[in-house]
């Protein structure tokens, strides 16, 4: 059944006066229009203790890029259609895998810049497009996101016990998205915990729909957000942000917008964000301490890890 939250009309007005205005939700040029949603007050307004996350055991982590094979398949829970595009790096080693979503009116396709270099670093990348908010969608539906944890932990499901599941290291799995497809990976930590996540990455996303109530065995879990991101408020992730109980890093993107830190591969802002991104997945998936030397160092990044 279709859960609804009250503070999903804010989300639903928001992207639809996007779409509206000609902008794509989550992929297309940035809106002028801002929207913030309310920031989640802290008891006495002091921080959480954060519960620490116990490291995973060293892999040998690749040393060179790697060739990077790319499939489709498509899935069905309950009748949703979950066509899903699968990057895998070539090893005869078992990987970390990564379960990524896309944002309203995107698709896996849009991220490939970002998710092959994930691929290539040595990370299996499934990225399922979601029925009801991908560009091809018949009808945008933003209320669908709130289904979007569970075909995100079914279509990773699938994955594991499919010829592919032999060559991915089911102890070591993250889950990441951008936009709507943030505010599912949120979902997969709270609302529809899936146990079997190590860590999470939230691109300009927020916990608007999904709570901010995390729950289940500790996760790592970074954000990156632009502080001039004109869709999803850089004030709703850093809300998110500031609420979560457990190991954790934030990167402000100074002037980053909705897009070009994650989407366009000849920004520099889009630089740094894959290279703190593959960081962060190889210390939390591969339990490599050296990567931690990779993470940036300053004011534009809290690290609670």
């Amino acid at each position: 059944m279709r859960r609804r939250s009250a503070a999903l009309p804010t989300l639903l007005l928001a992207l639809a006066l996007a779409l509206v205005s000609g902008v794509s939700g989550c992929t297309g040029q940035p809106s002028p229009a801002r929207w913030v949603t309310p920031s989640p007050s802290l008891p006495g307004g002091a921080a959480p203790r954060l519960a620490q996350v116990t490291p995973l055991s060293p892999l040998p982590v690749p040393t060179a890029a790697l060739d990077v094979s790319r499939q489709e398949i498509t899935y069905q829970r309950e009748g949703r259609v979950l066509r899903t595009v699968i990057w895998m790096p070539s090893t005869s080693a078992k990987v970390p895998a990564v379960v990524f979503s896309h944002g309203l009116n995107g698709t896996p396709e849009s991220f490939a810049p970002l998710l092959t270099a994930w691929a290539a670093a040595g990370f299996a990348v499934i990225a399922p497009a979601y029925p009801n908010t991908t560009r091809s969608a018949p009808r945008l539906d933003v209320y669908d996101v709130l289904n979007q944890p569970a075909d995100a932990s079914f279509v990773l499901s699938q994955v594991l016990a499919g010829p592919l599941g032999k060559h991915i290291d089911s102890d070591r799995l993250a889950a990441a998205g951008h936009s709507a497809g943030a505010i599912t990976t949120v979902g997969l930590f709270t609302a529809g915990r899936d146990a079997r996540l190590h860590a999470g990455i939230i691109l300009a996303g927020s916990g608007l729909g999904v709570g901010t109530a995390f729950s289940g065995t500790p996760a790592s879990l970074l954000f990156v957000h632009g502080d001039a991101d004109p869709l999803v408020s850089y004030a709703s992730g850093k809300a998110t942000y500031d609420v979560v109980p457990w190991s954790k890093a934030m990167l402000t993107v100074p002037g980053g917008n909705h897009n070009d830190p994650y989407l366009r591969p000849g920004v520099s802002s889009f630089t740094e964000v894959q290279s703190l991104t593959i960081a962060f997945l190889r210390l939390e998936l591969y339990g490599d301490a050296s990567a931690r030397r990779k993470l940036p160092r300053g004011p534009s990044f809290d690290d609670q890890l």
